[in-house]
């Protein structure tokens, strides 16, 4: 006789197969918190038998005859995938995560699968799925099906409800003192995120797009600017021989006039956040993705002044900022001609002399890296640049030891040290006619494997300071120094200072007048104000 179950049958049994083999990571780091001790194993029972009733009341309310095994499916498939890279890299799938996943090319994607992820989607995803797809499923008529459907949904909530009620002293704790702990749910928080993104990305109402600094204009007079303005990727401040690290990642950096501040901190954990936000004025305590997205940002403000802007980008895209200005991709070998397994950043700065040549009055020109970009830091620096051995030479971190992960990591410093001293180059050869600044902020910084933890993306409030203290430091040319006061900057610099200050160091830096422009908020000082 052929093997049949009914619709809640189907929903307990995928839900108890969800918790008990796609819920490790959240176990793990609850009895991180709550040791298993015969005093805690009753309220370390009782989530699982939460999680279970609330996965079941979930399935319940959205499955119907004709939805019910896509959605058991697509449960299954979607928590494969969240449980390989929670397990892997100790992420957590919020709505900002799932922004920085649809905003990252398929190239950079492609850096993510491995075999193991392809066995964790086969096995948890692949091989449920179709013996879901297969089974045959008992289904009433409508009223009983409703009926059914009523009391499933009212045992998982009386269920869930004695749990909370028995266990009340340790939920208190969990609810109020360990929130985070929710955030490791397999597959409801990740599902939460995606609604949230959701939301936010398309059903909130669109504000037309708000125009800031009109009123900007530039110093009149003077010899001309040009900034370049270098957007680091994933680069943690630790990992600068400029601020006390024992390897030499600097070694040409430490041979030019350069300003490096030991003290900046990111407005983000993820190239999704960090980039629009320390472009716009709102700073990261009034940030959100929805308002930076519906007002203009800094570049904006110096095209309104008048000063040329361009944006070349070696990363995935410039995150909205450079919507309005002239902006080159530079992952693709159209571009730049200086691709081998991928597009190097060095090659944004191929042809740019042109550029700079056609251009009459200021310039500001952001150069995006790819820079420390994981988790295959390998690909990141050509194999000349290989100093620091022996290397992780797959994207399985989680494979690689220790050692072999922060070399690779140090070598794409290393790279990162080499591209922007030949930005310093190319700005020497233009001192004559221009006062020439750089200006380099990383985006964020890295885990690389610190508590359990990897790559980037991690909630602000609980990220550690390796994702969000970041490398950052200052050329100026012998024109600029004329302006700016270049020992009380140095003097400065180990104040803390925060991706906040770039809106206000970047007009500061091109002279452009503007009731936006806070003098407080900007790192330099200047000779005559």
């Amino acid at each position: 006789m052929k093997f049949k179950m009914t619709r809640n049958q189907l929903i307990v049994v995928v839900a108890l197969f969800l918790v008990f083999f796609d819920n490790i990571s959240f176990f793990k780091h609850v009895t991180q918190v709550y040791d298993v001790s015969i005093a805690n194993s009753g309220f370390l029972l009782s989530l699982g038998v939460v999680l279970v009733a609330s996965i079941t009341v979930l399935l319940s309310l959205f499955a119907s005859r004709y939805t019910l095994k896509p959605l058991a499916i697509a449960f299954l498939l979607l928590a494969s995938l969240t449980n390989y890279f929670m397990n892997t890299y100790n992420v957590i799938l919020d709505d900002t995560m799932i922004q920085n996943a649809m905003e990252t090319n398929a190239n950079e994607s492609l850096d993510l699968v491995n075999w193991n992820l392809l066995g964790y989607f086969f096995f948890l995803g692949i091989i449920p799925s179709f013996l879901i797809y297969r089974v045959p499923i008992l289904h009433g008529s409508f009223k009983q099906e409703a009926w059914n459907k009523a009391k499933s949904i009212g045992i998982a909530l009386v269920l869930i409800a004695v749990m909370l009620f028995a266990f009340n002293r340790f939920y208190t704790s969990f609810f109020r003192e360990n929130k985070p702990l929710r955030y490791y749910t397999n597959p409801t928080y990740c599902l939460y995120s995606a609604g949230s993104y959701i939301y936010n990305s398309f059903y909130k109402k669109e504000a037309t797009l708000k125009q800031i600094g009109l009123d900007a204009t530039k110093e009149e007079g003077g010899t001309r600017k040009l900034t370049i303005v270098v957007v680091g990727e994933a680069a943690r401040a630790n990992r600068f021989s400029l601020n006390g690290y024992e390897r030499q990642t600097n070694p040409l950096l430490q041979k030019e006039d350069i300003i490096n501040f030991s003290n900046v901190y990111s407005c983000g954990t993820s190239t999704a956040i960090s980039v629009p936000c320390m472009f716009s004025n709102l700073g990261r305590q009034n940030y959100s993705d929805k308002e930076a997205k519906s007002t203009e940002n800094v570049i904006d403000v110096l095209k309104h002044s008048g000063v040329n802007v361009l944006w070349r980008d070696n990363n995935s895209d410039s995150k909205g900022v450079a919507l309005r200005v002239e902006y080159h991709d530079y992952k693709i070998s159209q571009n730049n001609t200086l691709c081998e397994d991928e597009c190097r950043d060095e090659g944004m700065l191929v042809g740019l002399q042109k550029y700079v040549d056609a251009q009459k009055g200021d310039i500001v020109i952001v150069l995006h890296q790819m820079g420390n970009h994981g988790p295959a830091y390998y690909k990141r620096y050509p194999k000349a640049f290989e100093k620091f051995t022996p290397v992780c030479q797959t994207n399985q971190v989680e494979k690689c030891s220790a050692e072999e992960i922060g070399n690779a990591y140090d070598n794409a410093i290393l790279y990162t040290d080499y591209f922007l001293s030949k930005t310093i180059a190319f700005l020497k050869q233009n001192d004559q006619n221009f006062q020439t600044s750089m200006i380099y902020m990383a985006d964020h910084g890295e885990s690389l494997g610190e508590k359990g933890l990897y790559l980037h993306g991690i909630p602000y409030f609980m990220a550690p300071e390796e994702q969000t203290h970041i490398g950052a430091l200052m050329w100026f040319g012998s024109q600029s120094k004329e302006r700016i006061d270049v020992v009380s900057l140095t003097q400065r610099s180990s104040q803390e200072y925060s991706h906040d200050n770039l809106f206000h160091t970047i007009l500061g830096v091109m002279g452009v007048k503007t009731a936006l422009y806070d003098r407080t908020k900007d790192i330099l000082t200047y000779k005559h104000q």
